[in-house]
Formats: C-alpha cells, sequence, structure tokens
C-alpha cells in the first residue's frame, strides 16, 4: 500500500477548488435536525448519580443529509436537497435554515405519517454528556418514495453528481437506489454513497463509497484491525459492490482510497486536534464528490476531503468548512 503524498498536488488542488461554484450536486437522504443543549455542570443530582446541567444556550443545525448540503454550500458548490421531514416544527425549522443558507427546498417532501428526526445532545464544559434520538427508522411509504422519484426525474438532468447520504432512518429504500439507477443510466452523471451497512445491497454499480472502518468490517463480516484485512476489506467492496472507489476512512489513521486497477493508497491524517467527530462523514463525502464534479481525480479529491475532514472534527459539534478555509489548509500542507 502507497502512502498518498499530500504536498506534490497542492496548486492543481487550489485550481479545481476554485471550480467548486461551477460544480452541481444533488443529495438525497436521511434529513436530521441537530440539536445542541450547552450547560455548565458543578453539582450531582441527589436524586441519581448524574451530573446536573444548567442550561446557558440551545442552537439548532442541519444534521444527516442536511450537514451534507450545508458542507457543499459552504464549499461555495451548486446544491439542492431531497429527503423527507415531518410535518412538525422539527421540519419547520431544517426548512428555514436552508432557505436561510439561499438554497431551494422544493426536494424536502412533508411526511404526515412520521416525525422529523432530531438527535439532541446535552453537552457541559465542551464535553457531550448524553444524546437523546427522537426518530422513527421504517422505510417511507411507497407513495413518498414516488415523490422522490418524481422530483429527481425534473432535476437530474441539471446534476454533475448524487450523493445518496444513508443514515438508515428509512428515506434510502431498494426501489428508491434502483429508480435512481435508472434515470441517471447512459449518462456521466456520478453517484457516491456514505453508506449504512443495513443497506448495502442497494448500492450495487454506484460509482464511490465512503464508509468508515467500522462500516466496511460490517459489509465485510470480519475486524479491520491492521493493514492486511484493510486491503482485503477494500477490494472485496470493490469487487462485491461493482463501484469504481470505495474511500475507507479510519478516524485518526486517516483514510484508504481503493480503486480498480490500482494500488491502494494511504493518506495520513492531517486534524491537528479533535475535538468532536460528528459530521465528519459528511464532510469527506461533501467534499470528495465536490472534487470530483470539479475534475479532479480520485487522489486528489480524496486528498480535499481529508483536508476539509481534519478541519471539522477541530469544532464540537457537527460543523462546515468554508472554501477559504479549505484552500489555507491547503497551502499549509
Amino acid at each position: 500500500m502507497q502512502e498518498i503524498d499530500l504536498h506534490i498536488k497542492k496548486q492543481d488542488l487550489k485550481r479545481y477548488i476554485d471550480r467548486f461554484p461551477e460544480a452541481r450536486m444533488l443529495v438525497i437522504g436521511d434529513i436530521i435536525l441537530d440539536e445542541y443543549i450547552w450547560g455548565d455542570v458543578s453539582r450531582i443530582s441527589p436524586e441519581a448519580p448524574v451530573p446536573i446541567v444548567e442550561i446557558r444556550s440551545d442552537e439548532k443545525r442541519l444534521g444527516g443529509a442536511a450537514n451534507v448540503v450545508h458542507n457543499i454550500a459552504s464549499l461555495k458548490g451548486r446544491v439542492q436537497i431531497c429527503g423527507v421531514v415531518g410535518d412538525d416544527i422539527c421540519g419547520r425549522d431544517i426548512v428555514e435554515i436552508i432557505n436561510g443558507l439561499g438554497l431551494k427546498t422544493d426536494g424536502i417532501i412533508k411526511d404526515t405519517g412520521r416525525c422529523t428526526s432530531i438527535k439532541t445532545r446535552v453537552i457541559g464544559y465542551n464535553q457531550q454528556m448524553m444524546r437523546i434520538d427522537r426518530e422513527k427508522k421504517h422505510p417511507v411509504a411507497d407513495n413518498i418514495t414516488d415523490s422522490i422519484l418524481a422530483f429527481l426525474k425534473e432535476e437530474i438532468r441539471d446534476t454533475d453528481a448524487v450523493i445518496i447520504a444513508d443514515y438508515g432512518k428509512g428515506v434510502v429504500t431498494p426501489r428508491l437506489m434502483k429508480g435512481l439507477l435508472d434515470l441517471i443510466s447512459g449518462t456521466d452523471i456520478i453517484v457516491g454513497v456514505d453508506p449504512k451497512p443495513v443497506n448495502f445491497d442497494c448500492y450495487r454499480g454506484i460509482d464511490v463509497i465512503t464508509p468508515n472502518h467500522h462500516e466496511a468490517g460490517a459489509f465485510c463480516r470480519f475486524e479491520i484491525k491492521d493493514e492486511e484485512t484493510l486491503i482485503r476489506a477494500g477490494r472485496k467492496m470493490l469487487d462485491e459492490l461493482q463501484c469504481r472507489a470505495v474511500l475507507i476512512t479510519q478516524g485518526k489513521d486517516g483514510m484508504t482510497l481503493f480503486e480498480n486497477g490500482r494500488e491502494p493508497g494511504h493518506i495520513s491524517t492531517v486534524a491537528r486536534k479533535v475535538f468532536d467527530v460528528s459530521g465528519a462523514g459528511d464532510t469527506v463525502i461533501a467534499a470528495f464528490c465536490l472534487g470530483l464534479a470539479s475534475g479532479m481525480d480520485r487522489q486528489s479529491a480524496a486528498i480535499v476531503a481529508n483536508i476539509a475532514a481534519g478541519i471539522v472534527v477541530g469544532e464540537v459539534g457537527t460543523s462546515v468548512v468554508r472554501i477559504d478555509e479549505l484552500k489555507k489548509a491547503v497551502d499549509s500542507r
């Protein structure tokens, strides 16, 4: 396995990053609202051995597929979102935040039969103390999938790349994936997937997939614990999913790119500090596919994705990378 040099392509990377505003992206998947409750902890509850958090503030951020969209918009890519929310206040909050970014929300479908997915994190002194999830995970009804496919049929012709942001909440189904792949058949549209193990069978025939090492191990049915098992997993995924590239993220150990007919390439992490890995996978798939849509080769796009991820893990909670931050980080390598 070769080490991909982060320095050789610096000028090329910046030239392609300048093309990001030309890329037309479409993100499909599970839309989530991330809620953060920030507080101070000074004592333990007399009722149970748990800390008491005195709330100072709360904040709502885009999560799941919506965070992928936010990352692309922050990197100046042209992007649309397609997914499902409930007919509730959290769904309205998401629409309001996305509209506030200057993005269209025509592809967000309200499903009166389910609630909007929301993850509430309680944080004291920059330390996550608890996460509370409110969601429904069953597959969306066929009529909802039909509405998604009808939207995609209208928008797909003006798209360079499609990202499937699968959080296992029910939007991504075999029926949706078949319909999508039928729509793009015979085109040059790139399809990238940020996967969930439960749906791996749906992804056959896509272009690129970005599992973390746990997800890759779940697909391959063995633990990735060293270079040998990592390489075996990457090659197995390439072969069985019939995709063009697999980018396995490995946390503090960086990421490894597998391509057909090419030796695996490892990219060491560039993160200088790690506060929170929440949303890092969203940043990876957003930057990787945005790079590909802008004309980068896969190694270059993987380098950009690695640098972008190194920025967001230095923040608490889900966050995004600005294009000026990314260019500055590329320059400093």
